[in-house]
Order: C-alpha cells, then sequence, then structure tokens
C-alpha cells in the first residue's frame, strides 16, 4: 500500500492520491501554521479512517444478518491532549442507522466491525486510544 501527497500552493495545502483509486483528498493544516482551509487536517483524516473502516464492516455484517439498511450515518468525536503532540486519548463513535434494523443484531454488528474486524480501531487503541461506540436505529432528526 502507497499513498502519494502533492504540494498544491506554497502554504501547508496538499493533494493526497491512492494507486487503489482516481479520487483525490485534499488535506489543510490549521492557520496558525499557514492553512487555508482548503481540505480536512490530518488528525480529522484519522477520525475519518477509524468511523469508514468500522461503517464497511458494519454494513457488510448487517447485510449478511438480512437487516435492512436503508441510510448510515456517522460521528466521530476525537477528545485531545493539551501537549506536544496532541494525540487522541478518547474516541466515540456515533452509528445512526436508518431502516429496518433488530437492535440486537445492530449491537452485535457494531462490536464486531468495530472491535474485531477495524484495523485502524486496533492501531490506536494499540496506542492507548479508548475508543467508544454507541448505535441509534432511525433517530428522529428535527430541523430548526
Amino acid at each position: 500500500m502507497k499513498v502519494t501527497l502533492n504540494r498544491v500552493n506554497q502554504a501547508v495545502h496538499f493533494e493526497g492520491s491512492a494507486a487503489s483509486s482516481p479520487v483525490k483528498v485534499h488535506i489543510d493544516g490549521s492557520p496558525s501554521i499557514g492553512g487555508e482551509g482548503l481540505g480536512i487536517r490530518p488528525m480529522e483524516l484519522v477520525l475519518m479512517a477509524l468511523g469508514s473502516c468500522s461503517a464497511l464492516d458494519l454494513i457488510s455484517i448487517l447485510k449478511k444478518q438480512r437487516q435492512d439498511i436503508s441510510d448510515l450515518q456517522i460521528e466521530v468525536t476525537g477528545h485531545r491532549t493539551d501537549a506536544v503532540p496532541s494525540v487522541f486519548t478518547h474516541i466515540d463513535i456515533l452509528f445512526q442507522l436508518f431502516g429496518t434494523v433488530d437492535t440486537e443484531k445492530a449491537a452485535k454488528a457494531a462490536a464486531l466491525a468495530v472491535k474485531k474486524y477495524c484495523s485502524v480501531h486496533d492501531m490506536l487503541s494499540a496506542g492507548g486510544v479508548d475508543i467508544t461506540y454507541q448505535v441509534v436505529i432511525n433517530p428522529t432528526i428535527t430541523s430548526f
């Protein structure tokens, strides 16, 4: 596995690519180091990696369980130290499942997806990051 990062401007904006996909990912730093808001920050990418790694397995497991998933939304919240480097100490994952999904099957699928099959989870937890998750089925979303 290999990725390539190319600097896009004279600040800290990069474009990342991988041999596995033609899609480009834009990465930028915080304004304090010259970032211009032109991409996702590296630590946000770590949270996205954890959420998506878990989600891919969660969907696969739920499909094998013959659960009818119409949508899945994931929120991943990372808590970091104030020290340098500012590493994650705790990460919360919220899986919001939509469709006809059995609560017990969803809970079992989430446990397997996060704790057994997600390599990103294993790397982060091996480094001392506490990772928790929650599954909510058909949450009511209210707009104001």
